[in-house]
């Protein structure tokens, strides 16, 4: 029941080629797409690197997420503690109740997604788009948008960035967030996502047999939210194979380099977190973006409107229930869910389309206004950049 709240019902399977992974039509991008969902976890050791908390190499726990097979439809969809390897010690199960004031019991009762883990690979070629927590966070927060992403025809790639994120469970030892260490982390984070290029790349070889040869990294996404969305910034200035930016809840205002990467930026009028001068920055980097851009404003959205914690306290604050301007007495009743999601992943859908794909059909959904008593867009060089790769 969950997860036909959460998004529109299946799109008809006519038309699905199974060979190249691919749809001969459009998907409706408010919608999922044609394919199941499969997740997997794995690490990767970077021996370039020593890690400032853990003073060894830098280690990275990593999801994906992808198309799979049709024998995936209908298996039991994967759990919230199944993300963590190993599974729940007494001492992480405290850690979890002392953050989200709920046992593990609990947490997998409130959380709901569509992947199955471990299943097998579609046959196809699928770009590749590699996602960024926000400070605190967790390599499977936004389960909600890649979970649509990878029922569309991409491999999402998501890591904690250790030391950053909430918790991380190196040789069965939780990694704590360590609030010192922002600096550190704000070097590393644009350095995790090219290492994790570096390791599709040799994975697509035949480094790793489910994913060899599926994976086109010609067609790459940086993706983030909070301070993912600055590392998927930073990462396209400083990586060229990165061919589109989705940035949601914060951006840098000025000091990045690449201003031409096709981008997306999202934000929540009423974001309680990085607040007007946050937004503010938000909106000035769409306003020096000399490539094709486009600025998404949920009027009623907070910073936590871009993440799963719908699920797991959907009286969060902040973009999730209802919660308090800061610093008054004034309510603000925030986006609800099902709407929310489908507002983010939608234009992510059709954005990506765009860009990795050339699925030009969805330039004219992301030049109009779906919702316009709910959130406002603007848009430069989309339409002039689907015609040119139309025509290329």
């Amino acid at each position: 029941m969950r997860s036909s709240v959460f998004f529109v019902s299946l799109l008809l399977l006519t038309g699905l080629s199974a060979a190249s992974g691919t749809t001969r039509e459009t998907p409706n991008p408010q919608s999922l797409g044609p394919f199941p969902v499969g997740v997997t976890t794995t690490v990767f050791v970077d021996e370039s690197r020593t890690d400032a908390v853990t003073k060894e190499a830098r280690t990275l726990v990593t999801e994906l997420w992808y198309p799979a097979t049709d024998d995936a439809r209908g298996k039991p969809k994967t759990k919230f503690t199944d993300f963590i390897p190993g599974g729940v010690s007494p001492q992480l199960e405290m850690m979890l109740k002392s953050a989200y004031k709920l046992s593990t019991d609990d947490l997998n009762r409130a959380f709901f997604t569509e992947a199955v883990r471990d299943a097998k690979v579609r046959d196809g070629r699928f770009p590749v788009v590699f996602f960024s927590h926000g400070n605190r966070g967790l390599r499977f927060q936004n389960t909600f948008w890649c979970d649509q992403l990878a029922s569309h025809g991409y491999i999402v790639v998501s890591a904690d960035h250790t030391g950053n994120a909430g918790v991380t469970m190196l040789k069965g030892k939780p990694i704590l967030y360590q609030p010192t260490e922002r600096n550190h982390s704000a070097e590393d984070r644009p350095k995790d996502i090219s290492f994790l290029i570096d390791q599709m790349t040799k994975w697509n070889e035949g480094g790793d047999g489910r994913f060899a040869r599926h994976m086109d990294l010609q067609k790459i996404a940086a993706a983030g939210m909070s301070f993912g969305s600055y590392t998927a910034i930073k990462v396209a200035d400083a990586d060229k194979r990165v061919k589109a930016v989705i940035a949601m809840a914060f951006a840098p205002a000025e000091g990045h380099t690449n201003l031409d990467v096709p981008t997306l930026l999202m934000l929540g009028a009423k974001d309680q977190t990085i607040g007007e001068e946050g937004n503010g920055a938000i909106r000035a980097n769409y306003g020096t973006h000399q490539g094709p851009a486009e600025l998404l404003e949920l009027k009623n959205g907070g910073h936590y409107s871009f993440s799963d914690m719908f699920k797991i306290n959907p009286n969060y604050g902040d973009g999730v229930g209802t919660g308090k301007v800061k610093g008054s007495d004034e309510m603000i009743t925030f986006t609800p869910m099902e709407t929310t999601y489908r507002i983010i992943n939608s234009y992510s859908v059709a954005f990506l389309g765009t860009f990795l794909k050339g699925q030009t059909d969805y330039a004219s959904f992301l030049t109009k206004n779906a919702w316009p008593d709910v959130i406002e867009i603007k848009s430069k060089g989309l339409t002039m950049a689907a015609g040119s790769k139309a025509g290329n």
